[in-house]
């Protein structure tokens, strides 16, 4: 009613969001806008979202303007993370190679809430071109667990895995 935006959460650290002066708005097509932050607060009663209210939106006319919109922090501003633990759009673009040396692939995306058996985020990896023929698809999903994904290094963008036999057949995407 006041120009407030109800928006889903999605990241691990939701409290960090009550405490922002400006956050970066992106939309598919659309210029990146900084933007004020007037308030925000966590809503039980709107699902678990993040109500914004930001300093130019003052009715319900300014608000409609914003849907679909992204909120997004400076990547200088993330949360540290812990040791083992990773942000997605930091494994997205690194190269996936067998302890062997051979290249598997390179990380398209990260799968967070698929059902696993093993109840870890996955690995959407696109093959390398000479790995294409030994999967029906051009994709395979790798746990990112410590005894398969053994080295994870974010500097060089490199990713040494230690592939369960068969995988490279029986994960295809």
């Amino acid at each position: 009613m006041r120009g407030e935006i109800a928006a889903d959460i999605l990241t691990d650290f939701p409290e960090r969001l009550t405490k922002l002066k400006k956050v970066t708005l992106w939309k598919a097509g659309a210029a990146p806008r900084a933007i004020e932050v007037r308030r925000c607060w966590l809503s039980h009663s709107h699902g678990g979202q993040a109500i914004f209210h930001f300093a130019t939106s003052h009715s319900v006319d300014d608000a409609k303007k914003l849907v679909g919109f992204e909120v997004r922090i400076p990547l200088a501003e993330r949360a540290k993370l812990p040791d083992g633990s990773y942000y997605i759009s930091d494994l997205v673009g690194c190269e996936v190679v067998e302890n062997t040396g051979a290249k598997v692939g390179v990380v398209r995306d990260v799968e967070i809430n698929g059902e696993n058996v093993l109840g870890t985020p996955l690995l959407v990896v696109a093959l390398d071109d000479a790995r294409v023929g030994t999967a029906k698809e051009n994709e395979i999903l790798i746990p990112l667990a410590q005894d398969i994904c053994v080295k994870v290094d974010l500097v060089a963008r490199r990713i040494e895995a230690i592939l369960p036999e068969g995988l490279l057949d029986v994960n295809a995407k």
